[in-house]
C-alpha cells in the first residue's frame, strides 16, 4: 500500500465519530426521563452546591456544567480537585453536595476514588459514563448514560458532545425547564446533521494554509471556554499541534505578547453577553499581525479574520458549545490527514472511553 493511500485510510473512525453525533444525541435523548429521575433527588434534597471531576474531554464538558447549573436553575458549580481528597488525603465534608464523576469509560481509576470518597462523606453522587456496569457506575448513587454507542477513535466526539447535553438536560430538569432543554438538544442534533457536510466542506481547506503550524492559542468565554479547551485538545491530540486554551480575557494578560504572524489564534464567537470581549480579544490579535481564524455561531462578527466556520444558532443559547466544537473536530480531523498523521490512533496514547 502507498503512503498515500494509507493516509486516506487514517483518521476514518474519527471522522465517522464525528458524523454519529446528531444520532448520539437522539439516543441520548431516549433516558431524559432518568435524568428528570436523578434530577428530582437533587432538586427535593435542595444540594445547591455542585461539583465536577473528571479528566480531559471530561474536564473540558465539566467547564460547561459549570454554566449549565450557573444559567439554568442558577446554582454555584465548581470543577473540583481531586487531588485535594485523593492524593493530599484531605478530609472534606460534601453533605450538601452534588457530585458529578465524568468519564466516558467509567474506568478513570481517581475520579473513581473521589466519588467513593464524596459518597461517604454524604454527597449524592451522579455517574455521567458511556459504560453504565463501569466502576463508575458502580460507585455512584445515581448513574447517567451516555448512549454514545462504542467510540474507538482516541479522540472522544461523540461522547463529549454527549456529555455536554447530559449535563444541560440535568440541569434543566433541576430548574424546572427539563422540557425546554431536551426540544433544544433535539433541535441541535437536526442543525448538526443539516450543518455537517457543509463544514465538512469549510474546513477541509483549511488544513493546507495551518499545515506547518506548531502552535496556536484557542479562545473562548463563558459557555464557549469549554469549546476552546476541547479544540485545542483536539489539535493537541491528533495534530502534535501545542495549542493552549484562554478566555478571551486572559489573552491581555501575559498571552499576547507571544503573538506573531506565525502563531494563529482560533476565536469562537457567540450570539450572547459573551461577544464583546471575544471582540477585543481579536482586535488585539490583528493588532499583533497574528492570523486569526473565528468561528461559532457569532464568526461572521469578528472582524478581520482571515478564516470563518460560522455554525447555525440553536434557539438555546446554552446548547451552542454543542454545535461550535465540530468545526475544531472537522478541523482538527484534516489537518491530521494533511499532515500524514493518524487521528484514530494518536502517537503515544491508548483508548480507554470503550463502551458497552
Amino acid at each position: 500500500m502507498s503512503q498515500a493511500e494509507n493516509g486516506r485510510e487514517m483518521g476514518t473512525r474519527f471522522l465517522a465519530e464525528i458524523r454519529e453525533q446528531p444520532a448520539a444525541l437522539r439516543r441520548l435523548l431516549e433516558h431524559d426521563a432518568e435524568i428528570a429521575g436523578v434530577a428530582s433527588v437533587v432538586r427535593e434534597r435542595d444540594l445547591r452546591l455542585v461539583r465536577f471531576v473528571g479528566h480531559g474531554s471530561s474536564d473540558n464538558a465539566a467547564s460547561f456544567g459549570v454554566y449549565a447549573f450557573g444559567l439554568l436553575p442558577r446554582w454555584t458549580a465548581m470543577r473540583d480537585s481531586i487531588t485535594l481528597t485523593v492524593h493530599y488525603g484531605t478530609p472534606l465534608d460534601m453533605s450538601g453536595s452534588t457530585v458529578i464523576g465524568l468519564s466516558q469509560s467509567g474506568r478513570t481509576p481517581d475520579v473513581v476514588e473521589y466519588l467513593r470518597g464524596a459518597r461517604a462523606t454524604g454527597a449524592f453522587t451522579i455517574a455521567v459514563t458511556n459504560d453504565v456496569t463501569s466502576d463508575l457506575a458502580r460507585a455512584a448513587d445515581a448513574v447517567i448514560p451516555l448512549a454514545a454507542e462504542p467510540e474507538i477513535a482516541v479522540a472522544a466526539t461523540k461522547t463529549y458532545v454527549n456529555t455536554l447535553a447530559a449535563l444541560a438536560l440535568l440541569a434543566g430538569h433541576v430548574a424546572g425547564r427539563g422540557a425546554e432543554v431536551a426540544d433544544g438538544v433535539r433541535e441541535v442534533a437536526d442543525l448538526a446533521e443539516s450543518a455537517l457536510p457543509g463544514l465538512e466542506r469549510a474546513t477541509a481547506p483549511l488544513a493546507l494554509p495551518f499545515s506547518y503550524t506548531g502552535r496556536m492559542f484557542v479562545i473562548g468565554r463563558g459557555v464557549e471556554f469549554a469549546t476552546a479547551r476541547e479544540i485545542a485538545l483536539k489539535l493537541l491530540e491528533t495534530c502534535r499541534i501545542a495549542a493552549e486554551p484562554l478566555t478571551a480575557t486572559d489573552l491581555a494578560h501575559g498571552p499576547v505578547a507571544a503573538l506573531d504572524p506565525l502563531f494563529p489564534v482560533w476565536a469562537i464567537a457567540s450570539n450572547d453577553g459573551t461577544l464583546a470581549p471575544v471582540q477585543e480579544a481579536a482586535a488585539r490579535v490583528r493588532d499583533m499581525g497574528a492570523t486569526l481564524l473565528a468561528s461559532g455561531t457569532a464568526a461572521d462578527r469578528i472582524d478581520g479574520a482571515a478564516y470563518r466556520v460560522p455554525v447555525p444558532a440553536p434557539r438555546l443559547a446554552l446548547l451552542s458549545p454543542l454545535l461550535s466544537v465540530v468545526p475544531g473536530q472537522l478541523f482538527a480531523w484534516a489537518l491530521a490527514r494533511a499532515r500524514g498523521l493518524d487521528a484514530d490512533a494518536p502517537h503515544g496514547l491508548a483508548k480507554v472511553t470503550l463502551a458497552r
